[in-house]
């Protein structure tokens, strides 16, 4: 029986020129595990919000949604409270109370719940998601896969019977992703909960699905079981860039096309493999060129927020130089972002001084400094958005109308032009504020999360941005937890850890001695190819085994 059921949904944004959702017919059963899929302004986040009574936005609405045989609009308070659970993408967004405890009873007392019926659920539900350990804590204390799941145990506890989750994994490191995901498939398995999930990073929830839907333009475009969702989708268009998208396991299988048999996970993938393909350890990649004039460098810094609290930098070192693309990844809460934001200048550190191109950062003026010199995108493109289109963000910062044009193309996104920035979505948002940096035309580029909410092929576009850049002598400071993107595109890659980068090798060391910060590409071909690391590459390897089969 169909516990959320969709007919012919159409939305408009105001002012919009054409409509965001057309013609949306869908079905949700009880207790599936649904995927929802597609490319970054598509329509996915729009849809999700229109299945939440509360956060279903403002704008020219027609067609009907039930949820239980019920229309969304008639169902009580409590009802749209308690039975339709939402975690949003940003875990700061969504938490309200000051402390841990009173976080996860905070929806049950909003409910009426009697004293004794709270704490017996919370102390259930804290129990549940391992949070015993931090149940005291103030809320800020938290580190960002935390916070995550204490919004996914504080809407738990209310016993929802949908479970609606929009790119949740966004924001944390693949650890803490992998086991957020471990979760949710444990909920739907264990409690028959139904989950309909937004996701980017498709290469660990798509094998989880029981249906995956891909939308495009507004449109559900394919409609069925991972493999079906899959193979429809290449049908449809061959070069479609959702196909990009795509886990790594089906990717290679589209590319050779060998049997009928499609994999899934990793483990299929690796077995797929082995029965087409022999071991071959022969390197493929090539080595990276230093040029030996340092931009940027680090030494011995040291930062604490507060005096009595432990440092969170301690004794940071490590040197760029000129055309560096240096990615960093570890896990959330170890001072990654903090570490950013004391090279640009954001924050002073107690100990140890930042020098770049030949100059300490006291010694700059702040006019000087975020002129051709640093731009920093920060985690949140909120932060960055303030006019009321994003035609004004642009041409409030320069009146150099070429700059503008030329930037707009690169991203991609003179269809936003008119729109106002947060009626797009977090991609979209991600593209614009990103053009807004690099109005600035800096030296030194820093990133914090940059692909975040973006889709496969908008991770394409950005790759190429940015070897244009260092093309043209720019050097590129990331911090990300998008190991695929890192693996493919960056020169070098370092591991932060106890405040410290505790290692900077290049993309093919670091990944081929990790296990778990690695790509999925690496773990499923490593048996066979110990030194490859992105699906590309893998897919060029096994391709030169079938072209000597031939010959």
């Amino acid at each position: 029986m169909a516990i959320i059921e969709i007919e012919q949904l159409e939305f408009t944004y105001p002012e919009g020129l054409k409509p965001i959702l057309q013609e949306i017919d869908l079905q949700i059963e009880k207790g599936e595990f649904v995927v929802l899929c597609g490319t970054s302004g598509c329509g996915k986040s729009t849809l999700l919000k229109h299945l939440k009574r509360e956060l279903t936005p403002h704008g020219q609405k027609s067609g009907s949604i039930r949820f239980n045989g019920i229309e969304l609009e008639q169902l009580s308070q409590r009802e749209a409270a308690s039975e339709i659970g939402f975690v949003l993408q940003n875990p700061e967004n969504q938490i309200v109370t000051d402390k841990v405890w009173h976080e996860l009873s905070f929806g049950l007392e909003n409910l009426g719940l009697d004293t004794m019926s709270i704490r017996r659920r919370v102390a259930e539900m804290a129990s549940f998601f391992g949070i015993q350990n931090w149940f005291r804590k103030n809320t800020t204390d938290l580190s960002g896969g935390q916070k995550q799941l204490l919004n996914l145990a504080s809407i738990m506890v209310m016993q929802p019977k949908v479970l609606i989750l929009d790119e949740p994994t966004s924001q944390l490191d693949p650890i803490a992703a992998s086991e957020f995901i471990a979760t949710l498939s444990k909920l739907n398995k264990e409690l028959g909960l139904t989950i309909i999930l937004v996701e980017h990073r498709l290469e660990e929830v798509y094998p989880l699905a029981d249906r995956v839907i891909i939308m495009d333009n507004g449109k559900i475009i394919s409609n069925g079981t991972p493999v079906e969702a899959a193979v429809n989708l290449r049908q449809l268009d061959a070069e479609h860039p959702m196909l990009l998208g795509l886990p790594t396991p089906i990717r290679v299988h589209h590319y050779f096309k060998l049997d009928q048999q499609v994999p899934l996970t990793i483990r299929d993938g690796s077995q797929w493999l082995s029965h087409h393909f022999k071991e071959d350890s022969k390197a493929i990649l090539p080595t990276v060129a230093s040029t030996n004039e340092v931009v940027l460098s680090v030494k011995d810094l040291w930062f604490r927020y507060n005096k009595t609290d432990e440092d969170v930098v301690r004794g940071l070192e490590f040197e760029l130089e000129k055309g560096d693309f240096l990615t960093i990844l570890g896990g959330n809460g170890t001072g990654k972002s903090t570490t950013l934001q004391l090279i640009s200048g954001l924050m002073t550190p107690h100990r140890g001084k930042v020098t770049v191109f030949g100059k300490t950062l006291k010694n700059y003026k702040n006019s000087d400094l975020y002129n051709g010199v640093i731009a920093m995108l920060p985690q949140d493109p909120t932060t960055l958005l303030v006019e009321k289109t994003v035609q004004l963000e642009f041409s409030t910062l320069t009146s150099d109308q070429t700059l503008i044009d030329s930037i707009v193309h690169l991203l991609q996104i003179e269809h936003l032009l008119a729109q106002h920035p947060y009626d797009l979505s977090g991609g979209e948002q991600q593209k614009v504020a990103l053009g807004k940096v690099l109005l600035k035309q800096p030296r030194l580029l820093i990133l914090d999360e940059p692909t975040k909410g973006l889709d496969a092929q908008s991770k394409q576009i950005l790759a190429s941005i940015l070897t244009q850049l260092r093309e043209k002598g720019t050097t590129i400071l990331m911090v990300t937890h998008d190991v695929e993107f890192s693996a493919e595109h960056a020169s070098k890659c370092a591991m932060f850890f106890d405040g410290q980068i505790v290692s900077i090798d290049s993309p093919r060391e670091f990944y081929c001695g990790n296990h778990f910060y690695t790509t999925a590409a690496n773990r499923m071909c490593r048996h066979l190819f110990n030194d490859v690391i992105t699906t590309n590459q893998l897919i060029e390897r096994c391709a030169v085994q079938k072209r000597e089969v031939v010959i």
